[in-house]
């Protein structure tokens, strides 16, 4: 069954010194505020779509590469993601660097970093990123 989730964001003034909300629709959990500054400089409280991003795709990363892992019949202990997404003004989003370490049982080096690149090739938020040309993996298995 298909599901979608909603954000809403209400936006006022202009890019360079307009201000705005975006608003977890779905799940109703915060309203974050944005803004150009939070993109192109500091973030100072506020987050940017790069951010947001950077949670949908460290998050769908974790839970691919979890149920890769279960999938071959190993029992993951842990897996944490990070995603740093990098946003280049006139450029857009030029690269994508997930960084995992993860503790799993029984798994050799070598199984555990086919499987780290088989979730970053099959995570759905990876696929969707396809636009992005830079997208690197750095895997550690605790």
């Amino acid at each position: 069954m298909a599901t979608t989730r909603t954000a809403n964001t209400h936006w006022e003034g202009n890019l360079m010194e307009g201000k705005g909300q975006v608003a977890l629709a779905s799940s109703n959990i915060g309203t974050y505020d944005v803004n150009w500054p939070a993109r192109a400089e500091q973030p100072n409280g506020t987050t940017s779509p790069e951010e947001l991003i950077a949670a949908a795709h460290s998050s769908c990363y974790s839970m691919a590469f979890s149920h890769g892992l279960a999938g071959k019949g190993y029992t993951v202990e842990s897996v944490d993601t990070r995603a740093d997404v990098t946003f280049q003004p006139g450029e857009g989003i030029t690269a994508i660097a997930l960084t995992v370490q993860a503790k799993v049982p029984g798994l050799s080096e070598d199984d555990f970093q086919a499987a780290a690149e088989d979730a970053k090739k099959n995570c759905p938020v990876s696929q969707a990123l396809a636009g992005v040309k830079n997208i690197t993996l750095s895997a550690t298995l605790i």
